[in-house]
């Protein structure tokens, strides 16, 4: 078993000359092109799929492997998950050769054996070179070809960057040299994902608006902090993706998550100091500000300026990049109870709301908009430690008071602002509950 540390990257056509060159001006070796053959298996009820495991055979010039991927942690296309390889004489399926104690529970190699099928398959061409970057062995993988299940199908076009030895520091520190080429974009679809949504029917990907983000019980401040930006990273992502199909509706909502993770950071203002991020902050700015302009998707998203941002949170996340700005007091703030926070937090949040729309604003409605933003993205982030509808039903409230003021629903917004502002808590320690 190993523990696989891979970083994606989707590469333009138009750049793989860009990109070669660079690749060739690594410190390393290089592999001549090979021609590679996956075949991804999967039960009819999608068993593995379901339990975060994938499976697959790969044949490369007459020879197999047998691969099981199980669940594990992707943060901004960084997959980090243990990995079972097993050489095979022929590319038929022999999962008793894998230790029994991967599988999850309820499943085992003799049921599964006789219960998966072929589902979709990779045939790519991939280029390799194995570098030595800082103290550590990063193999990168230019990827071409297309995934297939059915009658469906979609190209490849990738750069698969692998820690083979060393440090995560490492292949992040190459990851930026690399990102400042044009044409590569920080993806964070593998190729299973793609196969299986090809699998299904290949289905338009559907908007997904904002909403509450779920915490896990009993939270620290620290991991509450982590999983809001990574919520909004993964909000980012999964849009900047709908949009460089052609989902022009997209982009807000990648604009959206690039002001989450603002509004998330200053969320937390008072635990993590502003210096731990403004370097990050500094290109998210940069960002919001290319986003304005009318260039096409594209562009803009394999353009240099998203890449590097994108980049940065995700080694600001990785790396916990928060760590060396805090002293003890921070520390301690850190480690108590993200209830506790959300809590006290909720009461001021809502009350800087309810003051701004306390009174009509008449015609200046647009210009509490930004106040409005922040402050909703920050009750999003604080609401996960609640359950159930009360928490979304008071958002969706002053979400249509937004959505009047934004497209000038004049009609709508002033019953609009009374129903938010007259709303119940549903937070406790609020002074109602």
């Amino acid at each position: 078993m190993a523990q696989e540390i891979e970083l994606k990257f989707i590469v333009q056509p138009e750049a793989l000359e860009a990109v070669r060159n660079v690749l060739n001006g690594l410190s390393g070796e290089h592999h001549a092109p090979r021609q590679l053959h996956n075949v991804y298996y999967e039960t009819p009820d999608n068993q593995l799929r379901n339990h975060g495991t994938g499976l697959r055979v790969r044949g490369d010039n007459g020879r197999y492997e047998m691969t099981v991927k199980t669940a594990g942690r992707v943060v901004g296309g960084v997959h980090q998950h243990p990995e079972y390889n097993v050489a095979l004489d022929s590319a038929e399926l022999d999962l008793a050769r894998f230790p029994a104690d991967i599988w999850p529970d309820g499943l085992t190699a003799d049921a599964l054996q006789s219960q998966v099928r072929p589902l979709f398959s990779t045939d790519f061409q991939r280029e390799k070179w194995v570098v030595t970057h800082g103290e550590s062995r990063i193999e990168l993988a230019l990827d071409r070809g297309e995934v297939k299940a059915g009658e469906h199908s979609e190209p490849l076009c990738e750069l698969e960057m692998e820690l083979l030895e060393g440090q995560l520091a490492d292949i992040l520190k190459l990851a930026r040299q690399l990102v400042a080429v044009p044409g590569l974009r920080q993806g964070s679809l593998s190729k299973a994902a793609r196969g299986y949504h090809l699998a299904q029917g290949n289905a338009l990907r559907a908007i997904q608006p904002l909403t509450v983000i779920a915490m896990q019980p009993k939270a620290t401040v620290e991991q509450g902090l982590q999983t809001a930006l990574e919520a909004a990273l993964s909000h980012w992502q999964y849009h900047e993706e709908l949009w460089v199909r052609g989902n022009t509706l997209a982009k807000s909502q990648v604009q959206q998550a690039i002001g989450l993770v603002r509004h998330i950071l200053a969320l937390f203002g008072g635990v993590v100091p502003r210096k731990a991020s403004a370097r990050l902050r500094d290109l998210l700015t940069q960002c919001e500000v290319s986003l304005v302009s009318d260039a096409s998707a594209e562009t803009l998203a394999f353009g240099s300026e998203i890449s590097t941002a994108k980049l940065a949170l995700t080694e600001w996340l990785l790396t916990q990049g928060w760590q060396p700005f805090i002293d003890e007091k921070d520390r301690r703030k850190l480690d108590d109870s993200f209830k506790r926070y959300a809590d006290i937090h909720l009461s001021r949040h809502a009350a800087e709301l309810k003051q701004a729309f306390l009174q009509s604003c008449g015609e200046r409605y647009r210009d509490q908009l930004p106040r409005l933003y922040r402050e909703l993205d920050a009750i999003r982030t604080l609401a996960g430690v609640y359950p159930g509808e009360a928490a979304l039903d008071w958002i969706d409230t002053w979400d249509a008071l937004r959505h009047a003021i934004e497209n000038g629903l004049r009609s709508d917004i002033e019953s609009l602002r009374h129903e938010a502002i007259a709303q119940s808590p549903f937070w406790l320690h609020s002074g109602k509950k």
